[in-house]
């Protein structure tokens, strides 16, 4: 699992394979299989966690992958929290989201929901689409707009494949600008990727569960650590990100013990169930 959209019910937005993607080795691209899967994990405070009015969190992400490098990508993605207050006030938050991708970073349609106490509270939706030096964005809710980039940015799904190239290549750092529906339809976000050193084998469990793991495959993996930064805060120096967001990225796609520290707290993410799917295949 990887999803940029991980993080929006507690930040205020953010977030888990194509063909030849622009500045991703294509000789790592070649060998890149993504995994359709269905992953669940169990949110809660980490240990040294220091939740500023906060006495308890606690959640569930079930995050299902689906398509193929011919056809594109489909990603169906539940975040759920609930957080209990000093006053002892709960607050439950559900982020529903859907997006697809197609072939080659060609397009990228999403639709994204968040509920408060079962109250749709936002509802984004819209698509936005490859142009030469950039991308077209056209929104239809929260409201209608539309918005040209003429820059690189890349899409959730291309961010992830190009993130796995470069990890092939050996490389540590990689730094891109990643579109994903957020917000108001229109945000970008500043990444940078700190790529840790290649690991062979399933790697020791942790707190995930034993079984789900098993399932991922004893692939190769990386942990990484990606930042998000607001691009409109901050013209230069050293910036303080939104929020990082620390995983172990398996060769194929697959993503588990995970860590989101939004600076006051942070969250850890347990992998308790994993389901692969069969990949169609690619129709010539």
């Amino acid at each position: 699992m990887y999803h940029s959209h991980w993080t929006r019910p507690l930040a205020t937005t953010g977030l888990g394979v194509l063909l030849a993607i622009a500045g991703a080795p294509e000789a790592a691209l070649a060998g890149i299989q993504l995994q359709p899967h269905r992953a669940v994990y169990d949110l809660g405070l980490t240990d040294s966690a220091e939740a500023a009015g906060m006495t308890a969190v606690r959640g569930r992400m079930v995050y299902e992958f689906t398509g193929n490098a011919c056809e594109g990508y489909s990603v169906a993605f539940r975040f759920v929290t609930q957080v209990a207050d000093e006053s002892g006030n709960t607050r439950v938050t559900d982020l529903q989201t859907s997006s697809f991708e197609e072939p080659a970073g060609k397009s990228f349609q999403f639709v994204s929901k968040t509920f408060i106490n079962q109250q749709l509270g936002e509802e984004t939706q819209g698509r936005a689409e490859r142009t030469d030096g950039g991308i077209d964005i056209d929104v239809k809710k929260p409201k209608e707009n539309q918005v040209a980039l003429k820059r690189k940015v890349l899409f959730p799904t291309e961010h992830l494949i190009t993130l796995l190239g470069r990890a092939q290549e050996g490389e540590t750092i990689f730094v891109a600008d990643l579109f994903d529906g957020s917000e108001t339809g229109e945000k970008v976000y500043e990444t940078t990727a700190v790529i840790g050193p290649r690991r062979e084998g399933a790697g020791d469990v942790g707190r995930d569960a034993e079984a789900a793991v098993g399932k991922i495959g004893a692939s190769a993996h990386w942990p990484v650590t990606i930042s998000y930064f607001d691009e409109t805060k901050g013209d230069g120096g050293e910036r303080t990100p939104i929020y990082q967001l620390s995983f172990l990225l398996y060769d194929n796609g697959v993503s588990r013990r995970l860590v989101l520290d939004y600076g006051d707290f942070e969250l850890r993410g347990n992998l308790v169930e994993m389901t692969k799917m069969t990949a169609s295949e690619c129709k010539q």
